[in-house]
């Protein structure tokens, strides 16, 4: 499989870059073909201007300015993103990723009357996310409704295969975590990335 692994923090010694690290390692190991998407590493502009927002709705148009990243869409067979959970949801970088580069007519049709949104990247068969967060799982997910993962199953995944599966990961108290529990944490991270 062609995996898209995208990866948000901007410190390289941080978790998230050993989780990005142990996943892309499993993956590779499990005989799939990678890319990897360092958003902060390629210094990704997040900013949706004036004229990207008039220009959006413009079919090819709204591409140029993130061709490149199209193209790797158009390539994966899976997405999977690397993130901390930051203010209970996904760091501005790469919610301005998916705000620039998932344009309508590229990567999804808009509804006609009540129809529902149409996706076109059937290529994408599979998506998920590795994420920490400083807080209880309960907290997140009963009180506040991690809205980060609701932004890529919710919200991103219809726009792939409509068989596409999915998975998610997280590590919970990320701010009382122990050499332990990170250590676990990325023993299940390879194992998840390697049963893909």
């Amino acid at each position: 499989m062609r995996v898209l692994v995208v990866l948000a923090h901007p410190v390289a010694e941080s978790f998230a870059h050993a989780i990005h690290r142990s996943a892309v390692t499993a993956l590779i190991r499990a005989g799939h073909e990678v890319r990897e998407l360092d958003l902060y590493g390629i210094r990704f502009d997040p900013v949706m201007s004036a004229e990207d927002r008039l220009d959006y709705h413009t079919p090819g148009t709204n591409e140029v300015p993130v061709a490149e990243h199209l193209d790797h869409l158009r390539w994966a067979e899976g997405l999977v993103f690397v993130y901390p959970t930051w203010w209970y949801s996904m760091p501005a970088m790469l919610k301005g990723w998916i705000d620039r580069v998932w344009v309508p007519h590229a990567t999804f049709e808009l509804p006609k009357g009540l129809a529902p949104i149409k996706g076109r990247l059937h290529n994408i068969r599979l998506i998920g996310a590795f994420s920490t967060y400083g807080s209880p799982w309960w907290w997140v997910r009963l009180v506040i409704g991690d809205p980060g993962r609701r932004i890529v199953l919710r919200g991103v995944r219809p726009l792939c295969h409509p068989g596409c599966r999915s998975f998610w990961l997280g590590h919970y108290r990320m701010d009382s975590s122990t050499p332990e529990s990170r250590k676990r944490f990325l023993e299940r991270v390879e194992a998840l990335a390697a049963r893909i």
